[in-house]
C-alpha cells in the first residue's frame, strides 16, 4: 500500500528544500509559477514527480496532483507543515485498521497554537463534524475519490475569488456520494509558527460573504442551518468586527444573493 503526500507551493526555485523541510519520502508537488519565474525542471522518479505549471488556484493544484499520483492512499500537503518520521506508518496502519475507510483525516499541530485533540474523537465523520476539519488533515484512498469522480471545486479556494472552502466543499461531496470518513486523533505532521494565511484578511464583510458561497455550494437545502449555527458557534472570534445577525446577513447575501 503506497502512500504518497500531495504537496501545493508556488513560485518555488528548488524541489530539493521543499522535500528535506517538509521531511517527506513519497510525493507529488505541484508548484503554480508567476511569469516572472524561472521553471524549475521537473522531476519524475519512480512514482516521485515535482511538476511547475504557469496557472493559478489551489484546487486546481490538489486535482492536478491527484491525476499525476500513482499511489494508493493520498496525503493532503501544503508547504508550509513537515511530517513525523512515522507518518506513513501510521496512515498505513489506520487504513488497515479502518478498512472500510474511503478518507481518514488525522491530527496536525502548530507550532504557535495546538489544535485541540479533543476537538474530535476517532470515528466516523459525518457532514457538521467534517466542516472541523481542514485539507492538511485529510487522506484518501486516490480509487475512491476518482472512481466516483470527485474533484476539488476550481471555484473555490485560493486563487480565486472565493478563497475558502474548498475542502470543506470536497469533503461534501464525499460524503454526498456515500464515500465513509473517518478521524484518528494521532498526529502526523505540524504546521510552521511563521505560516500566514494567504487569504485570511480578517472577519469582514467579504469573509461572510465568501463563507455564504461556500455552504450553499456544499448544500442548498440546508444552507440556511449551516449559516445560522456557523453564525453562533464562531461568534466569539467575530464578534469584536460584526454583529452576529450582520454576520448572518452577509453569508445569506452570499448564499442567495439576497
Amino acid at each position: 500500500m503506497d502512500v504518497q503526500v500531495l504537496l501545493s507551493t508556488m513560485n518555488a526555485t528548488d524541489y530539493k528544500s521543499i522535500i528535506e523541510s517538509a521531511k517527506i519520502k513519497k510525493f507529488v508537488i505541484i508548484n503554480q509559477i508567476t511569469d516572472n519565474i524561472n521553471i524549475p525542471t521537473g522531476i519524475r522518479e519512480g512514482i516521485n514527480v515535482c511538476l511547475s505549471i504557469r496557472e493559478r488556484g489551489l484546487s486546481k493544484s490538489r486535482n492536478k496532483a491527484i491525476r499525476e499520483s500513482k499511489s494508493d492512499i493520498c496525503i493532503l500537503a501544503d508547504d508550509d507543515m513537515y511530517y513525523i518520521e512515522k507518518y506513513e506508518s501510521i496512515v498505513r496502519k489506520s487504513y488497515l485498521k479502518y478498512n472500510d475507510a474511503d478518507l481518514i483525516a488525522f491530527y496536525v499541530d502548530n507550532e504557535n497554537k495546538k489544535l485541540k485533540k479533543s476537538n474530535l474523537k476517532e470515528g466516523r465523520i459525518g457532514f457538521l463534524k467534517s466542516m472541523k476539519l481542514s485539507s492538511v488533515q485529510i487522506t484518501f484512498k486516490k480509487k475512491s475519490i476518482v472512481d466516483r469522480n470527485i474533484i476539488f471545486d476550481t471555484g473555490f479556494g485560493a486563487g480565486t475569488s472565493n478563497l475558502m472552502g474548498e475542502e470543506n466543499i470536497f469533503l461534501y461531496d464525499c460524503l454526498k456520494k456515500g464515500l465513509k470518513i473517518y478521524y484518528r486523533p494521532i498526529k502526523i505532521a505540524t504546521l510552521r509558527k511563521d505560516t500566514q494565511s494567504s487569504w485570511f484578511n480578517g472577519y469582514d464583510r467579504n469573509y461572510f460573504y465568501a463563507k455564504g458561497r461556500v455552504f450553499e455550494r456544499m448544500t442548498k437545502i440546508f444552507a440556511p442551518i449551516l449559516i445560522i449555527q456557523f453564525a453562533i458557534r464562531k461568534r466569539n472570534k467575530y464578534q469584536c468586527y460584526v454583529t452576529t445577525l450582520d454576520a448572518i446577513k452577509y453569508m445569506f447575501r452570499g448564499a442567495f444573493d439576497v
